[in-house]
């Protein structure tokens, strides 16, 4: 019987349905588990350079998670504070943003368009913001009481907490060695075939989510800077929401040279800065395509953008934000078995008719 035996393959699907039917049952507790894997994921070779050069396993494990830390503490402490300032200040440009649509494009596009003659309402928008904000204090303030209010909750909030740098940290330091439990429990007709797949599995990975982080945040510090010298003043709001909104393919550039562009316009009202702005967005695009995305990322993913928007619609549908967080890795490592799939079957006797 060949390796991929008809005897095998009811254990195979039976495998993969159960791991599909955990996932399903048990979102709700997976979250820490997924963010703890994906923390370990990420510091294996790290951990595996200091471990060749003769730093026992748990000590480069503790020097990487304490790096890692000391790094996102030091975004954090650098980023939230002008962050708060400028979502503050994007707050206040609304009721401008509301009056030129009411006295400028809706005019303009009912006087080209032919459309029947109407107003947007009248808004008194010092109430209305205060109100707003007022009720987002009531819901912050309700929530936080439904929280606390329930010691279970509570509780379970703060493991999942505590849960995510622990399981981190234990994935970090015995990755390999489960690697390689995980890799002996598979037939051993199947090992040679699947130690290739999960090599070139690995690869796919470690490009998409390695490689695709560094580019998203890449291009968003590339985005503000270029803002910042054209002197847009939400530089940093826009190019973050920019570069994380680049994870779809275009997305990000849309989302981000339409809102500097408005942006640039209420602030300036000079078509050399809307020149400006654009030039940022090009910039960015041809780095992107020219530098960032062939180095950082490369061509080994091999997902279309439709299929990406479509793994994260369809792992929002299933499984919330959980599922948006796996989709995309999760469909780049189906991708590696679809292509040996399909190598299989058109060496076939059912493709070639031999």
């Amino acid at each position: 019987m060949s390796p991929l035996g008809p005897r095998r393959w009811p254990w195979f699907v039976g495998v993969v349905l159960a791991i599909g039917v955990a996932f399903y049952v048990l979102q709700p507790i997976l979250l820490p588990f997924v963010l703890g894997a994906l923390i370990g994921y990420l510091g294996d070779p790290l951990v595996d350079i200091l471990e060749r050069r003769g730093m026992g396993r748990t000590w480069g494990v503790t020097v990487v998670f304490l790096v890692l830390t000391a790094v996102l503490v030091m975004a954090l402490l650098i980023a939230v504070p002008a962050l708060i300032h400028q979502v503050d200040a994007l707050v206040r440009k609304v009721p401008d943003i509301y009056r030129w649509l009411t006295d400028t494009l809706l005019p303009w596009v009912q006087a080209n368009l032919s459309i029947p003659v109407s107003r947007l309402p009248e808004i008194d928008w010092t109430s209305r913001l205060a109100e707003n904000w007022q009720s987002l204090g009531k819901a912050t303030a309700t929530t936080l009481r439904g929280i606390t209010g329930s010691g279970a909750g509570l509780l379970a909030w703060l493991f999942n907490m505590a849960l995510v740098p622990v399981v981190a940290f234990y994935l970090m330091r015995d990755w390999d060695v489960l690697m390689a439990k995980i890799l002996r429990m598979i037939p051993k007709a199947w090992q040679e075939n699947t130690t290739v797949m999960v090599g070139e599995a690995d690869e796919v990975l470690g490009a998409f989510i390695r490689g695709q982080l560094l580019v998203m945040l890449a291009l968003g510090v590339i985005y503000s800077i270029g803002l910042s010298l054209v002197g847009v003043q939400l530089a940093l709001v826009l190019g973050m929401v920019a570069g994380l909104a680049s994870i779809v393919p275009y997305l990000g550039f849309i989302v981000g040279i339409a809102s500097s562009l408005l942006v640039a316009w209420f602030q300036f009202h000079e078509p050399g800065a809307l020149l400006l702005v654009a030039l940022v967005f090009a910039i960015g695009q041809v780095l992107e395509s020219v530098v960032l995305t062939p180095i950082l990322v490369g061509d080994r993913i091999g997902l279309h953008p439709v299929a990406v928007i479509f793994a994260l619609m369809a792992g929002g549908q299933i499984a919330g934000f959980l599922g948006v967080l796996v989709a995309l890795p999760v469909s780049a490592v189906i991708m590696v078995f679809v292509r040996h799939a399909v190598a299989r079957y058109r060496a076939s006797e059912l493709y070639t008719g031999e």
